[in-house]
């Protein structure tokens, strides 16, 4: 499936925590967006395997997703190793999108790191015919980072207001990841504690700089090209 957008996570919920409602904003409008998740998030202190696919793949359906995608490496054990880098490169090449999502390259997880390090290698690679030549090239057109734990360098801001309900119903999707629910063998993690609350309190902290209720940051390594500067693409006072 030739996809307009695909997103990478090392973990299911990380997409959604950090751009889900962009992919809503870009799924409603017709793009066909693809979300892979790298590991099946085996080292959770809560939840099961089992259980994770289930509410990630409730999650994609709610925000519009055409597929989603596990590639089954191993949870804590992200590393730029060979096997990993042609894994990451096969699913873009299988998928062919015009543009890319990876974690930014900063974060508390070292899982999220080494995501963003594969996936920007791999996009690299893909195109390279005589990298597997058994698949054919694909040249991704743009490579965008997303935020998780830590915001870092805003290069650019997706106004998400009207996708923000959807959301938050995606996140509310991952129950043993952000409940504690009674009568379960559940552990207290930063997830459990008010992690969603932050999320959100940071979507509208960001979007207060352009005045917009919700926003969604995303960098860039890549200056990003305009033809001409005007009132809708500059920045305001």
């Amino acid at each position: 499936m030739k996809l307009d957008i695909l997103v990478f996570g090392a973990h299911a919920d990380d997409a959604e925590i950090g751009m889900g409602g962009t992919i809503a904003k870009h799924t409603a409008a017709g793009l066909k967006v693809g979300l892979c998740d790298l590991t099946a998030a085996e080292m959770s202190s809560n939840g099961t395997v089992e259980r994770r696919k289930a509410e990630a793949q409730a999650a994609a359906e709610l925000l519009g997703a055409v597929e989603r995608t596990n590639l089954g490496l191993p949870d804590r054990g992200l590393f730029l190793t060979e096997a990993h880098l042609a894994a990451v490169t096969a699913e873009i090449r299988r998928c062919s999108p015009a543009i890319v999502f990876a974690p930014y390259w900063e974060d508390r997880h070292p899982d999220h790191i080494a995501c963003s390090k594969l996936v920007e290698e791999a996009v690299f690679n893909a195109k390279l015919r005589k990298y597997m030549p058994d698949k054919p090239p694909v040249a991704v057109q743009q490579l965008y980072f997303y935020f998780i734990n830590d915001l870092g360098r805003t290069d650019l801001m997706v106004d998400v207001t009207e996708q923000y309900s959807l959301k938050e119903q995606a996140l509310a999707c991952y129950r043993s990841q952000f409940e504690k629910a009674p009568g379960e063998d559940v552990v207290s993690t930063p997830l459990n504690e008010g992690y969603i609350e932050r999320v959100r309190s940071r979507d509208m902290l960001l979007g207060q700089r352009r005045l917009i209720p919700y926003a969604e940051a995303f960098a860039t390594k890549l200056p990003y090209r305009v033809d001409l500067f005007n009132a809708g693409t500059s920045g305001g006072q």
